[in-house]
């Protein structure tokens, strides 16, 4: 087998000997990446007499083929589809300092009290620092062991000769294999050690959970090809300066991508959120000038949310549009809507967006109360307390019915809150004229 290295444009596919700063197909930029490609002549068809035929399977399969364990953090259970299948091989995502390997070493301390044997294998912290953490976090089991290794070969060389239920891979990114000759992080690295930590998963029956990096726009970092050859892609999502923290599944072989896990974060690590609608609004002051309550739907819960808005006098000729937790682009139309359709004058007003928690959003059902705290900060005029606005914003200046729409009334009453909007009010102008 003879290696090439070529470069693959990330958006569109396209192969070029070269790197380029744009990429000639589709006009990105910074798009290409390494790859490599096999241009030496293989005899395959002289390798079949040599390889094993299969026996074919009906294809109703035993019940216990894919056998879940639930790892007793509901959580997390729920976005997995149910616990962890055995011989799955798993990533999980996230910034750093988000809080991937606290989450990682309470899932372990959980396993290992339910007689499972765990490797923790870090590449990246030694042995010393993965204990610091695991004492101030109250974790210590016999069970769960600890390796600092980087090099493929002998990771696999471990977990053979041991065969533990579950083997932690902390972090992908630094891991490198002998036989290749490019360094840890590149992508050839990357995508060749997933593929033999994946054989060992589906071959040995241990299951395999990796930990990842993610680049500064949010995406996993290596090719995208890792997340094909991955059962399972999470990622952990928050402000590592806010509490909460929420697990979403982006791909799920063995379950639905629906569901998301909230947590919160604290000096003994990630705890489970019950009620986190109540958990949102709970420093809530009351009469409040510029918030106003929304029901958003993230996964298949809904979330009762804050919308905070702060519109000033812009002291500059541009006025500034800064939203944190909700898309800036979006923000700028809805104003749009609310100048044109609205008759609100704001174009000589600064205007920041915050939704409470540090959380991002971007259920499109959380238009109106946007709208309704930028008009409550700019008359200054505190809306409802109980209050609740759902609905999308059309360019048009109407309010659109969203989806689920019943699942989110049933969750507002049932917190005790009311959506006292007259349904017949179908534009943005009748609303504001109704409220203020």
């Amino acid at each position: 087998m003879k290696l090439k290295t070529i470069y693959i444009c990330e958006t569109c596919k396209y192969e070029s000997q070269k790197w380029a700063g744009k990429c000639p197909e589709c006009n990105a930029w910074n798009s290409f990446v390494e790859d490599a490609i096999n241009v030496g002549k293989d005899d395959f068809l002289k390798n079949l007499p040599k390889a094993r035929i299969h026996q074919p399977l009906n294809i109703n399969l035993s019940e216990n083929f894919a056998q879940k364990v639930k790892t007793g953090i509901n959580e997390f259970d729920n976005v997995l589809g149910g616990g962890i299948v055995k011989g799955s091989l798993t990533i999980l995502g996230g910034e750093p300092g988000i809080g991937k390997s606290t989450l990682i070493l309470q899932i372990c301390q959980k396993l290992c009290a339910q007689n499972q044997d765990v490797f923790y294998i870090s590449g990246e912290e030694s042995i010393d620092q993965i204990s610091m953490r695991a004492n101030r976090l109250n974790i210590n089991h016999d069970k769960l062991k600890l390796i600092n290794s980087n090099n493929l070969e002998e990771i696999i060389a471990t977990l053979l000769e041991h065969k533990p239920d579950l083997a932690i891979i902390d972090s992908i990114q630094v891991m490198a294999s002998d036989v290749q000759d490019s360094s840890s992080g590149s992508i050839s690295q990357i995508r060749f050690v997933t593929e033999k930590l994946m054989d060992i998963a589906k071959n040995k029956g241990i299951t395999v959970i990796l930990i990842g990096h993610v680049t500064k726009d949010g995406v996993l970092a290596g090719p995208k090809a890792l997340e094909h050859l991955v059962d399972t892609v999470l990622n952990l999502e928050g402000d590592r300066y806010h509490e909460l923290r929420i697990l979403r599944a982006y791909k799920n072989r063995f379950g639905s991508t629906s569901e998301i896990g909230i947590f919160e974060m604290d000096e003994l690590g990630l705890k489970e959120v019950k009620n986190p609608s109540q958990k949102m609004i709970e420093s809530r002051q009351k009469n409040a000038i510029g918030s106003c309550l929304s029901m958003a739907i993230e996964g298949n819960r809904p979330l009762l949310i804050e919308v905070q808005a702060l519109t000033n006098l812009s002291v500059f000729g541009y006025p500034k549009r800064t939203a944190s937790g909700f898309d800036t682009n979006r923000l700028d139309i809805l104003v749009a809507v609310l100048q044109k359709h609205a008759g609100i004058n704001l174009t000589n007003q600064d205007i920041y967006v915050n939704i409470v928690g540090g959380i991002k959003i971007k259920d499109p059902a959380i238009d109106l109360a946007v709208c309704l705290a930028i008009i409550s900060s700019f008359k200054k005029n505190p809306l409802p307390e109980n209050l609740v606005a759902i609905g999308e914003i059309g360019l048009c200046g109407e309010i659109r019915k969203t989806n689920q729409y019943e699942k989110r009334l049933k969750e507002v009453q049932n917190l005790g809150f009311k959506l006292n909007l007259d349904s017949k009010l179908t534009k943005i102008s009748e609303v504001i004229n109704k409220i203020f």
